[in-house]
Parts: C-alpha cells; sequence; structure tokens
C-alpha cells in the first residue's frame, strides 16, 4: 500500500469518529486498485489512478464522506445528502460492507474516463483582413512587410485585430506608426510579454 504522508496527516487531525472511517475507505481503496495513487486535493484527501481524478474521501465536525469522481459510474440515491455518493458516513453501519465497496471501487475504475465527451475542436480561424491604413504602411515598407508576411496568420491577426478596434482615427495612425517600428525590428505585437 503506497501511502502518503499527507493524508496520514489528515487521518490523524480529524474528529475521533472519522478516523476508523476514513482508514477503513483508504483500506478499501488499496485493496481493490493496488496502483491507486493519494494526495491531497482542495484540502481532502483524493485518489488518482494514472495522475487522473478518481475518488475523494473527507471528514466534517458530525460526518464523513466519499465518492467518485465520475459520479454517474456508481450512483446509490445518497447523492445529495451530503458530499459525495454514500450520503451522510456517522460510523461503518452507514457503508455496504468491504467486499461491495470494493466492487464498486474496481467498478469506477474500469469505467474512468468513459462517457466524458471528448472536447470540440475549435474551428481554425481563417486569415484576417488587413485595416487599410496597415495594408498602406505595410506598402511602402519592404523591411515591415517581409515581417508581417512572415509571422503565422495568429500573430498578423494580433497586429491587425489590435489596428482595427480603435475607434478613432488618431489612434488608428499612432498604432499603425507604433506596429510599423516593432514590425521593422522583427517584433510581434505583444512582444514586451514574451521570455518573461
Amino acid at each position: 500500500m503506497a501511502s502518503d504522508p499527507k493524508v496520514d496527516a489528515y487521518i490523524a487531525s480529524r474528529a475521533e469518529f472519522a478516523r476508523p472511517i476514513l482508514t477503513w475507505i483508504r483500506a478499501r481503496f488499496h485493496a481493490a486498485v493496488p496502483e491507486v495513487e493519494e494526495t491531497i486535493k482542495w484540502s481532502h484527501p483524493f485518489f488518482t489512478l494514472g495522475g487522473r481524478p478518481f475518488a475523494n474521501m473527507a471528514a466534517f465536525k458530525a460526518h464523513a464522506s466519499f465518492g467518485f469522481w465520475n459520479r454517474q459510474a456508481n450512483e446509490t440515491g445518497k447523492e445529495g445528502e451530503a458530499m459525495g455518493q454514500f450520503g451522510r458516513i456517522e460510523s461503518l453501519a452507514d457503508l455496504p460492507d468491504a467486499a461491495e465497496v470494493e466492487r464498486l471501487i474496481r467498478e469506477a475504475a474500469a469505467t474512468l474516463g468513459e462517457g466524458k465527451p471528448a472536447r470540440p475542436r475549435a474551428a481554425p480561424k481563417g486569415e484576417v483582413e488587413v485595416p487599410p491604413e496597415l495594408a498602406a504602411a505595410l506598402a511602402g515598407d519592404e523591411a515591415a512587410r517581409a515581417t508581417f508576411d512572415g509571422f503565422p496568420p495568429s500573430c498578423r491577426r494580433e497586429y491587425c485585430e489590435w489596428i482595427g478596434e480603435a475607434k478613432r482615427p488618431e489612434t488608428r495612425a499612432k498604432r499603425v506608426g507604433e506596429a510599423m517600428a516593432w514590425m521593422r525590428e522583427g517584433k510581434r505585437r505583444n512582444w514586451k510579454y514574451e521570455n518573461c
């Protein structure tokens, strides 16, 4: 059993009624899934598998709780009573027997990551329209134009949006002047924040 000293300290600092409950739950996780790892996250003991959140447990003034990260994997009907799927745990009698809890833990481990919808990919942004003021300035400056053309689309977009969002002509002219000076030096729009 690979235990984390921070979890030992957490259990030792809890109320007397909670210590045997937390110790028992912890033992069930290590018995059911020996490769489970322990840590403290959000001030509570957490179990992870392969670096992925798996389950957590906690103790409060009058009850303890534990539950699985993927709540849909093991619904018990007590989810609304307290944090986790097993409601308010005031004694070991409030939990299923060891064999049942270990079975639930193995099931949750087997389904870890299942049912999680794939994150949709953002549609690629098209090439941005170059503001007329910037286009005119670039036409008359070969060095700045070469830098601008050599930038990836995101860098060109930053300059174009920055100039295009200016409402007053004076502001646009000032931004075009700054942009041209920076591009002559080969600098991106946010060059001040690079390599910080």
